[in-house]
């Protein structure tokens, strides 16, 4: 197949929507379809077009940003050029694109498979409100037009203001995890790297500094936590500085985090085969996410097939890797005395919350994955095999 992926950002822009549909555009690729990317050039460094591990990446200029979407006004005219070569439109929403590239790909006689990953939820404010506003209207016009949606969990769908619009539509299929292998040298060295004794407990967060990602919550857990495990501490993987449209939420949480010393410490953003060694010192990962703009968690999945358990928020879709595996806990979303008290129950535990990672790594492996959208695909007659 000759399949164009569109969506807003792409690496190395660095979220979970980007790294999901890397993940799948490479499965695709070592699968032996011809892929296309056709997203925004958000950085002028980025090259306009590049081949990467096998998958064609095409980049617009970007003339106007809105909030955390932009405006590339060559999109129509380069997504038609592009849609004229595809076989199947896979748009990953939500972007202020999706509507017009649905209606162009249906217009020319091409299937679109819409993949949701989350409800959008912008802060405060005029300029976000519209931006929100347009979002919205551009993924029920894509809705609309897709011939089938893919989103993580049947479960997130279930409780999805958007999405139970279109139930007859949409399909579960898990997001594709993989981390790179790591050797115990590498966790050894790493420990020695960042100074840390055997007997200190490592709790991990990996993410953005972003209010979605509720790092408020475990700020407000860890005094409980180490009033019962003194070497307990947090290290938080991602960026945290600069992150835009979130520069207001980290200046509110800088006396708090500042409040702990050096039992909160961040790492900045970490390369792919060094977070899989965090991943081995981690005692425990947490999501305390707090809102359907968190769909999943992917980082819970990357932990478990890691060997380490996750504490997630016990919303609809983020719930699910620990209730399916076994490896962790959910506790009421922004509760930060539950939070505390299921750290406390993971790390004085740790023998209750194991799983078959084997299982765990194939069950989300990009591969697997790939598959699953592939017999979608050929079940749905969207494309003849």
């Amino acid at each position: 197949m000759n399949i164009l992926i569109a969506l807003t950002y792409y690496r190395p822009h660095y979220s979970g929507l980007t790294i999901y549909t890397e993940r799948l555009a490479r499965a695709w690729a070592a699968r032996g379809h011809h892929v296309t990317v056709l997203t925004s050039q958000f950085e002028k460094s980025l090259p306009p077009e590049e081949m990467v591990n096998g998958v064609r990446v095409v980049r617009l200029p970007v003339a106007l940003r809105i909030s955390k979407g932009v405006i590339m006004p060559s999109i129509p005219f380069r997504a038609w050029q592009e849609i004229r070569k595809a076989d199947l439109v896979n748009l990953h929403v939500p972007q202020l694109d999706a509507a017009p590239i649905a209606l162009l790909a249906r217009l020319m006689g091409r299937p679109v498979l819409l993949t949701y990953h989350c409800d959008l939820q912008l802060p405060g404010g005029l300029v976000n409100r519209l931006a929100n506003f347009a979002s919205d209207l551009a993924n029920h016009i894509a809705a609309r037009v897709a011939n089938a949606i893919v989103t993580n969990t049947t479960d997130y769908a279930e409780h999805s203001p958007f999405l139970r619009q279109y139930l007859g539509k949409v399909h579960g299929i898990p997001p594709p995890v993989i981390l790179p292998k790591i050797q115990p040298a590498a966790v050894s060295a790493l420990r020695q790297k960042l100074g840390l004794e055997p007997d200190e407990l490592i709790i991990g967060m990996v993410a953005r500094l972003a209010a979605e990602k509720g790092a408020e919550t475990l700020v407000r857990a860890l005094p409980k936590v180490i009033q019962k495990f003194p070497r307990a501490r947090v290290m938080y993987a991602g960026q945290h500085e600069g992150v835009m449209g979130e520069e207001a939420y980290a200046a509110l949480l800088a006396p708090q985090i500042a409040a702990l010393g050096d039992r909160w410490r961040f790492l900045g953003l970490i390369p792919d085969n060094e977070l899989a060694a965090f991943f081995q010192i981690y005692r425990v990962v947490v999501v305390p996410s707090t809102n359907s703009t968190e769909s999943f968690g992917i980082v819970q999945v990357e932990a478990m097939t890691s060997g380490t358990p996750a504490v997630a928020s016990d919303l609809p879709g983020m719930r699910q890797p620990a209730l399916t595996t076994g490896m962790g806990r959910t506790f009421p979303m922004g509760d930060a005395d539950a939070l505390a008290d299921a750290l406390i129950e993971v790390l004085g535990q740790p023998e209750r919350f194991q799983g078959d990672i084997a299982e765990i790594a194939r069950r989300y492996a990009p591969d697997t994955i790939a598959a699953e959208y592939e017999d979608l695909i050929h079940s749905l007659r969207l494309v003849c095999s």
